[in-house]
């Protein structure tokens, strides 16, 4: 290489490294720019869920997760973490029963051998607005019992069949059994062996009217409409449900379990 090619090939390099020397404190600022940006945004995001969420807090309770479920309240996003919450606290579950008026009287916790019994467990007599024959059963069953009726059973009712839901039949929770299939009993356990099911064959109108599973569930009348869309939204509520459409075994009744893996059928 001549001497006027390393001279030039020098020069090059200084004018590189003098541009870059310009870009570096751009760069630099840009940098602090973002990071400063990002920075106030985490901590407006923090100051303002610090103001929502307080006690006093002007968002509506149905809107903040940090208060407790109100069963009567409008159904919103933050709901299921709501009901999760008082499905796991029996204290809060009993509390939010007894807010809507759910007659949920307390008992002492059931154990029956190494695979049945009733935590959380009480006598169901009412939900909100329909009766039930007493039954014993777990909190958070009962807690997702009344959603349903509130929220799904009585709007259904009235739209459908111009009446109230007085009472919700039903042929248990509690029984310390064995999965039944239609191949036969099972290994596994019931959801009913620990109160985790409920299983609801029928419904008793204000006006006098009785319908059930068996006799209405087929047919185009308002009857069958009622109970189909009935079924569809305990499936909101409950982590599987299995009725007339699934298998023989359940052409009289709803079983609806608070375990499982989102099955509705």
């Amino acid at each position: 290489m001549d001497r006027s090619s390393r001279n030039t090939t020098a020069t090059d390099r200084t004018v590189m490294e003098n541009e870059a020397k310009k870009r570096r404190p751009f760069l630099q600022r840009a940098a602090l720019f973002l990071l400063s940006s990002v920075l106030s945004l985490v901590l407006l995001g923090l100051i303002a869920l610090w103001v929502l969420l307080r006690p006093d807090s002007v968002l509506p309770d149905h809107w903040n997760p940090t208060r407790p479920l109100s069963i009567t309240a409008p159904v919103t996003p933050v709901t299921r973490w709501q009901l999760r919450a008082a499905s796991q606290d029996e204290a809060v579950c009993r509390g939010v029963l007894a807010q809507a008026g759910v007659g949920f009287s307390q008992m002492e916790p059931l154990v029956s051998g190494e695979h049945c019994g009733i935590s959380q467990r009480g006598s169901l007599s009412s939900l909100v607005g329909a009766q039930v024959t007493p039954i014993e059963t777990r909190c958070a069953t009962a807690l997702r019992l009344a959603m349903w009726e509130h929220h799904d059973i009585q709007p259904a009712a009235r739209q459908h069949l111009g009446s109230n839901v007085s009472q919700l039949l039903h042929i248990g929770s509690y029984n310390c059994r064995k999965m039944r299939t239609a191949r036969g009993n099972e290994d596994a356990w019931s959801s009913h062996a620990t109160a985790a099911a409920f299983d609801i064959t029928g419904a008793l109108l204000a006006d006098g009217r009785r319908l059930t599973l068996l006799k209405d569930w087929k047919g185009a009348t308002d009857e069958s409409a009622f109970l189909r869309q009935i079924w569809r939204g305990s499936c909101k509520w409950f982590r599987l449900v299995l009725g007339p459409d699934y298998n023989r075994l359940h052409a009289d009744h709803f079983h609806l379990q608070t375990s499982g893996w989102g099955f509705c059928r």
